[in-house]
């Protein structure tokens, strides 16, 4: 799965580019309408570089050739994809770090919801809907996603629960059945200790939901994948994209199956939110003439 964004696909590709090609991608970031209209020729003489490099730059950043990139490239102008310097350093004010952390977020997340298979995403609700247990399991950042993603789901009739600690994660695999849900959460789905984990519940023939990297090797033993493919982020001082694409993700899944409940996980839900009512300060009135000091009744949230 390739990000559509070809924008950033150049950005991302200018590590590993020659000194030649990296002036044909400051050329393209700098001014790509304009590059979307050049002929191979013309790009070449704007960049200084030769007509072969301008082919070689192409296919490494993953198109066939210069016509390729112009299509795909085109696309992406046309979808309203930008290229945004996000890269945080030492000298950044609030102002400025501020909005590169937003921009990066904002762009990713648009980038997966639009990459999201919506068939995955019914099979997906499907199972989870009709499940006898769910259980999450994640490390570390996508640990926080399971332990969210319990909360999500506690709402709904199904058992559900949240391992984190290998141990537990291989013990309560070992406890699960046909009839059961484990959703694996893995940005790389390289993780050694949670493909363990996932091959255990697949041996009891539980489903194994993964939301993970389509390409990885954890998705290779899911029965079904939500394929979620953020770019590594070797940047320190961003945030962790993938962690919050994921709970995103959750929250999809969460809808979903509360839809699929219909009426009667609405009262559910209704009659949880309703014994949250004395847990809360009433908001005071201010903004009705002779009323001071009266109190709002907002919908409990």
């Amino acid at each position: 799965m390739t990000d559509l964004n070809q924008l950033r696909r150049v950005h991302r590709a200018i590590p590993e580019l020659s000194p030649a090609e990296r002036r044909v991608a400051d050329v393209v970031l700098d001014s790509p309408q304009e590059v979307a209209e050049l002929s191979i020729m013309s790009l070449a003489k704007r960049a200084s570089v030769s007509e072969p490099t301008i082919v070689r730059f192409c296919r490494n950043v993953g198109c066939d050739g210069f016509q390729d990139f112009k299509r795909q490239l085109t696309q992406s102008l046309a979808a309203g994809f930008t290229y945004l310097n996000m890269d945080i350093e030492s000298g950044d004010g609030a102002a400025v770090f501020k909005q590169k952390v937003f921009d990066s977020t904002i762009s990713t997340l648009m980038s997966v919801r639009d990459r999201l298979d919506e068939t995955a995403i019914e099979r997906a609700v499907q199972a989870l809907a009709s499940a006898r247990r769910i259980e999450f399991y994640g490390f570390v950042a996508s640990g926080a996603v399971a332990m969210d993603a319990q909360h999500k789901f506690f709402h709904f009739s199904v058992p559900c629960v949240a391992y984190t600690d290998p141990h537990m994660q291989r013990m309560s695999a070992a406890a699960l059945g046909p009839e059961d849900v484990a959703v694996a959460i893995s940005h790389t789905g390289r993780t050694t200790e949670l493909i363990a984990s996932v091959e255990i519940a697949r041996s009891t023939g539980a489903t194994i939901i993964g939301v993970t990297d389509p390409d990885s090797p954890l998705a290779k033993l899911c029965t079904l994948v939500v394929g979620v493919a953020v770019p590594e982020n070797t940047d320190l001082y961003m945030p962790t994209l993938s962690r919050i694409a994921h709970l995103l993700v959750i929250d999809v899944l969460a809808v979903g199956v509360a839809l699929r409940g219909g009426e009667g996980t609405a009262a559910r839900l209704r009659r949880m939110k309703s014994v949250l009512h004395d847990c809360r300060i009433p908001i005071e009135r201010t903004d009705q003439p002779g009323r001071p000091g009266g109190k709002e009744e907002r919908p409990i949230a």
